[in-house]
């Protein structure tokens, strides 16, 4: 059921396949148009607030 016109996908290594997306990352970049892009440059901002600590288990006595 192989046809004949198609080749065989071969297999990327992690370093073919790191450097092919870094490569689409920057052009992406390079455009400016890219959607991934403008998501990566405005980042959530993570709650400064700490924890406060549960001290229910010293009120158990466990």
């Amino acid at each position: 059921m192989v046809n004949n016109n198609e080749e065989p996908k071969k297999k990327m290594s992690l370093q073919e396949a790191i450097k092919q997306q870094l490569e689409n990352k920057k052009k992406n970049a390079a455009s400016g148009k890219g959607v991934s892009n403008q998501l990566d440059q405005t980042k959530k901002m993570k709650s400064q607030q700490t924890k406060k600590v549960s001290n229910q288990r010293r009120k158990m006595g466990v």
